[in-house]
């Protein structure tokens, strides 16, 4: 397909070579630009920015090859075609040495210039959309996106950028929600390995019969149904980082071999017969205690002292509160592409900074979707919040500012007496008589309202 916008410079000294490929490459559809020789080029390319070079290799003050040299010197990557008048090939081979990206010798044919140019433009187009999509992944996964402000935050990154250029393993944890593989992903991209595959594989969503093929791979005839071989998430990951996450989930077998591979630094194929290095970065992650399934039998020590190089734990939501009004903000501009803020209302952002989270960052993302799809383009509301925080409207043990319609003073009153309640259990670690004593009432009281609003035994 033609690109109308591609400029192109015919560099070489002879006018009526210049002419008619000028005259050729117009009915192409490109913009064309002459210069005759590599001086020449040079102060055309300052003045316009240029997607292809066709150039003579001989030429008077500054050769066809001189000229290519001296824009890698300056980290200039344009696209350069040679033309050669000579048989002998040997300066054209060079001029490819150099990075030209083809060469054509006189005297050549219309189609042949035509072919090799629309060759050579695709591919700058193919290297420029790669680089941008690099740029923008690079751009998401950076330490500059985990958004937040919050003393948590802030000692996260600081604690990221220590241990993303180390090789070391690291293992994530934290809730489900906080953001576990966006965190992996920066680990990678501010790593060495950042120009290799990160890979990455949910260990609980793959039924156990199929891991060990999955991340292993396996040879043709393995098994029924191997009709050809595969190559495992082990071998597609070789010089970058593989990602596990929710290790808590590989079954033991699965473990006494990730075991052997971290050791060893080479794995076999289901059903091969020989050894493959192995040169890999792992990151894993998990919401469970690992220790606890260490004591439990479930998780095997020596491998968590494998994963455990470095610990990542990322805080939930409600204990960086103060990042929420931020990372509405990110959600608002990465969903709707827009750069005004989204206005909150103060009802809805108190409804906000007091509700949980157990859903962490991904429900608050879900959130900020709903309201602009249900409520308002450019303010969020306390309609457009879902029901669980709607009725937290009145449930926190603050002054009412103002009373809402429908408002029913009893169940306020109810709903306050069960969140002090509730949080001095919590303060005093489920012992009734700790809390009563925290909240100046007597065991017998505490018993009483427990029962009466059905908090139960706890």
């Amino acid at each position: 397909m033609t690109n109308h916008s591609s400029r192109i410079l015919i560099v070489d000294d002879e006018q009526s070579l210049r002419d008619m490929l000028t005259v050729l490459l117009q009915r192409e559809g490109y913009q064309i630009d002459q210069a005759v020789n590599g001086e020449d080029a040079l102060t055309k390319m300052a003045e316009n920015t240029v997607d292809l070079i066709i150039s003579d290799i001989k030429m008077p003050r500054l050769t066809g090859i001189d000229l290519l040299r001296r824009l890698r010197e300056q980290e200039n990557d344009t696209t350069m075609i040679m033309i050669t008048a000579f048989s002998s090939t040997e300066e054209a081979v060079e001029a490819m040495k150099l990075g030209a990206y083809d060469y054509i010798t006189k005297p050549f044919k219309n189609d042949e210039i035509r072919l090799v140019v629309k060759n050579a433009l695709e591919r700058r187009q193919l290297q420029r959309e790669n680089l941008q999509l690099k740029r923008q992944l690079k751009e998401r996964f950076s330490f500059k996106n985990l958004i937040g402000e919050s003393d948590e935050m802030t000692r996260l990154i600081a604690l990221l950028e220590r241990v993303a250029p180390s090789r070391a393993n690291v293992l994530i944890t934290g809730e489900s929600g906080t953001g576990k593989e966006l965190v992996a992903q920066a680990l990678h991209l501010g790593s060495e390995r950042k120009n290799h595959p990160f890979v990455a594989i949910n260990c609980g969503a793959i039924p156990e019969n199929l891991l060990e093929s999955e991340l292993f791979g396996h040879e043709r005839g393995a098994f029924t149904g191997a009709d050809k071989k595969k190559q495992g998430l082990f071998e597609s990951a070789h010089l970058g980082t593989l990602f596990l996450d929710e290790i808590g989930e590989l079954p033991m077998g699965m473990q006494v071999k990730l075991l052997r591979v971290l050791q060893e630094r080479e794995f076999r194929r289901v059903g091969g017969t020989s050894n493959i290095p192995l040169d890999i970065r792992l990151i894993a992650a998990t919401n469970q205690d690992l220790s606890a399934n260490i004591t439990q039998g479930t998780f095997r020590e020596d491998l968590y002292y494998r994963l455990n190089v470095v610990t990542i734990e990322l805080p939930p939501l409600r204990e960086r509160r103060s990042d929420i009004p931020l990372l509405i903000q990110n959600f608002y501009h990465q969903k709707t592409g827009s750069d005004n803020n989204y206005q909150i209302d103060k009802h809805a952002l108190e409804l906000l900074l007091n509700y949980d989270w157990p859903g962490n960052v991904r429900e608050l993302e879900n959130l900020v979707e709903r309201c602009l799809v249900l409520g308002d383009q450019q303010v969020l509301t306390v309609d457009s919040l879902p029901p669980q925080l709607q009725k937290k409207r009145s449930s926190s043990p603050t002054e009412l500012h103002e009373i809402p319609a429908g408002f029913k003073m009893e169940e306020w009153l109810e709903d306050q007496e069960r969140q002090i309640i509730l949080a001095a259990l919590q303060q005093a670690d489920g012992v009734r008589t700790r809390a009563a004593e925290l909240l100046g009432i007597s065991f017998r009281q505490i018993r009483y309202r427990l029962d009466k609003l059905g908090i139960g035994d706890g």
